[in-house]
């Protein structure tokens, strides 16, 4: 019995290969001169005058067999898709991750769906902001944010002071330098908050995010390996157009 996934395996090459004759075909119809032969014979008005040899030019593009070999051609490619169309109404597999059934009984289309779902999620989670690791942080139940402890640091203000550098004479006056000290005036306590992720939390995600990607990957390679029966619709369709 022919499987899902092989019917998928050969679906590209049938779809191209029926694009490029039905584009053979659209170029030889579209030369007349293709289609178009004569045959002709000369006879001279009497016995005396020029014989000419006959001429003629065959049809080398008939257009009923261009239909036929088109017909072929597409009835592959219209089998092949009604086959695929017709078993994925019908493969299905369940996600399970660790033992658990996530989902069940899915699809095949859906997994597709899924699969790609789960491909941006991944992106998005992977750059979910965290916290600074630099700091402590703990959980605050009255805002739920985090935070960490108070730190309390000093305010200072710089006070100018004078440095007698020479102390004054009777010639002299005193030499004397400015300079500014930091004098404590107060106290900052602060606490940092934030909303970020712990890093923790992050990885936790991402692994639960990688885990059902693959339950998904692999459901899908086990509904694409359900048995197909082989559809013929393009007889049917062809033998109403070009029949």
């Amino acid at each position: 019995m022919t499987k899902l996934n092989q019917i998928i395996a050969v679906e590209k090459g049938v779809k191209s290969k029926s694009l490029q004759d039905i584009n053979a075909a659209h170029a030889k119809v579209q030369k007349p001169a293709l289609l178009a032969g004569i045959s002709r014979t000369y006879q001279p008005k009497d016995e005396e005058g020029e014989q000419l040899p006959p001429e003629s030019t065959r049809v080398q593009v008939q257009a009923e067999g261009v239909l036929r070999e088109v017909s072929a051609s597409l009835t592959r490619l219209f089998d092949v898709t009604a086959t695929k169309d017709w078993a994925n109404c019908l493969a299905r597999a369940d996600v399970t991750v660790d033992g658990r059934t996530v989902v069940a009984d899915v699809p095949v289309s859906y997994l597709l769906f899924l699969e790609k779902q789960l491909a941006e999620l991944h992106g998005f989670v992977k750059k979910l902001p965290t916290l600074d690791a630099a700091e402590s942080w703990s959980l605050d139940p009255s805002t739920d944010w985090w935070k960490t402890d108070a730190v309390r640091t000093i305010r200072t203000k710089k006070v100018p002071r004078n440095h007698v550098k020479a102390e004054a004479t009777e010639k002299h006056p005193a030499q004397v330098e400015v300079y500014y000290e930091d004098v404590p005036i107060g106290y900052w306590t602060t606490v940092k908050f934030s909303g970020a992720l712990p890093a923790r939390r992050v990885n936790e995600l991402l692994e639960r995010v990688e885990k059902i990607q693959q339950a998904v990957k692999f459901a899908r390679e086990e509904a694409n390996g359900t048995e197909v029966t082989d559809q013929r619709v393009g007889d049917a369709v062809f033998g109403y157009l070009f029949g």
